[in-house]
């Protein structure tokens, strides 16, 4: 018989512990450029309503924290080139920003540049990204608009907020420290289609169709939605996954107390949430001002019921 593995010392659940403690609820206030290449404009509307806490270990945060620690890192290695490499804003002393569409669409760029062996003159949306080996042998063979869809879609839309026309992609194998470097030209007409994306998304009062109604799909399989798309599983309990909230210019607008909400507001929600019908794997059978009956398919009744709720 195999030994067993030793438990976690007390020090490294602690470190971990440490991580989970520090990490927010993980929802976003805005609808991310890094996520508008997603294929499934569902999953993107889920992202964009809070419908799923997806809760990280500590070892995967800690992980998250290694990749951005690497882009000092590669800041330095830019600079080392001759290039000028900006990581902020001169004018704000920040993190360069984009939105659209109200705020409730943008992102923040890693850096920007110019003075590339490339092209010396022009100036570069400029993103960094880790990768595992096989990850990185992938954008190796491919390309970073092949291998990795999500992220050419970033700097497209970065690009075109930005209004630059060049990007440098600089990727780094986590097992092997080798380094990937790739120039990536201004798409106009990809990167408006990605906005209007970003639109229907932010707009939509439902979700969007599903890419696929097989659960078994390989993107049905790996997402972070799969059991409230699929599986009829409960969605989180806020402000934005009511039926009385609204995205509009600069935030969002309750329409049950006819009140912009906060983003602590959004998160806390009230004792007044319906769910959005849709979020409910059932019928609805009857409604009222502060309720919602559902039929679920196993015949049973499930009354949404906010009547005594403040």
């Amino acid at each position: 018989m195999a030994p067993l593995p030793s438990p976690p010392t007390l020090t490294l659940s602690a470190i971990y512990a440490a991580y989970e403690a520090e990490h927010r609820d993980g929802f976003r206030d805005h609808l991310g450029a890094s996520l508008i290449g997603k294929s499934c404009e569902r999953a993107l509307w889920y992202d964009f309503r809070w419908v799923t806490l997806v809760q990280f270990p500590g070892r995967i945060l800690r992980l998250f924290e290694t990749g951005n620690l690497e882009e000092t890192r590669l800041v330095r290695n830019l600079r080392m080139t001759g290039a000028t490499v900006l990581e902020v804003d001169p004018e704000t002393g920040r993190q360069w920003r984009v939105e659209a569409h109200g705020g409730h669409f943008g992102g923040a760029l890693d850096a920007v540049a110019i003075g590339l062996r490339e092209a010396p003159k022009t100036w570069h949306v400029v993103e960094f990204k880790t990768h595992s080996a096989k990850s990185f042998r992938d954008l190796g063979a491919k390309g970073v608009a092949v291998s990795k869809p999500q992220h050419w879609a970033q700097m497209q839309v970065y690009m075109h907020l930005t209004q630059l026309t060049r990007a440098l992609y600089l990727a780094v194998c986590k097992d092997t420290d080798a380094l990937h470097v790739e120039r990536v030209h201004a798409d106009r007409s990809a990167a408006e289609r990605l906005l209007d994306k970003a639109r229907r998304v932010i707009e939509a009062q439902r979700p969007p169709s599903r890419i696929s109604e097989d659960p078994t799909w390989w993107e049905c399989r790996f997402c972070d939605h799969r059991a409230v798309c699929h599986e009829g599983a409960a969605s989180e309990s806020n402000c934005r996954t009511c039926l009385h909230s609204t995205a509009i210019e600069g935030g969002w607008h309750c329409a049950r107390f006819d009140r912009a909400l906060e983003s602590s507001a959004q998160r806390a929600g009230c004792g007044k949430h319906l769910l959005i019908p849709d979020l409910v794997p059932g019928e609805v059978a009857d409604a009222g001002e502060d309720h919602v009956v559902y039929r679920m398919p196993d015949g049973t009744q499930w009354v949404n019921d906010a009547r005594d709720g403040v």
